[in-house]
């Protein structure tokens, strides 16, 4: 198996068990915090869905423009245009709101969409790439999909069914 079948196999597992995730919650449940400091279900979703859409467009497709501003996500939303969430304050997380969750599942589903044609036509060459000029200078963007996307979208995602656990919303865990 090539390394992008293997990685687009570990995605899409990913990314169903988010858009499961928030099936069956009241708008009250996606923003509930169970301790102050501790993120809602909504905003780890967002933030995830933002981290992969703006590595994976912006980053590895040298400057594609996301699909967050591709598409206008951010001004349906009234959010910001560049911040994901990383480095917010709990008061800026916690304020983090969507009219109506199925308009966000429609972004996280574009998004995903997106990842998964990035993959599809990746070469292995293309994935061995390394970043440059930031932070990560000198790894390579596979490692970053295993590292940076996927464990970081399944601590979310295990944050997100605690969450659902303490408020007795477990059941349906994928897990």
């Amino acid at each position: 198996m090539e390394i992008n079948e293997y990685l687009r196999t570990l995605f899409q597992r990913l990314h169903d068990n988010l858009s499961r995730s928030a099936q069956g919650l009241t708008q009250e449940q996606l923003y509930w915090s169970p301790a102050e400091g501790s993120n809602h279900i909504a905003f780890c979703m967002w933030h995830y869905t933002r981290t992969e859409d703006n590595m994976v467009r912006w980053t590895f497709q040298n400057r594609r423009p996301t699909v967050w501003l591709e598409e206008g996500w951010n001004e349906k939303f009234g959010l910001d245009r560049v911040r994901q969430g990383t480095g917010m304050s709990f008061q800026e997380a916690s304020a983090i709101r969507f009219l109506a969750m199925d308009e966000f599942l429609t972004y996280m589903g574009h998004v995903w969409q997106s990842t998964d044609d990035f993959l599809k036509s990746a070469t292995s060459a293309d994935l061995e790439r390394t970043m440059t000029g930031n932070y990560r200078t000198g790894t390579s963007f596979s490692e970053i999909l295993g590292t940076t996307l996927l464990g970081h979208g399944n601590g979310h995602l295990g944050q997100i069914w605690t969450i659902r656990g303490m408020m007795g919303k477990g059941e349906e865990s994928p897990i």
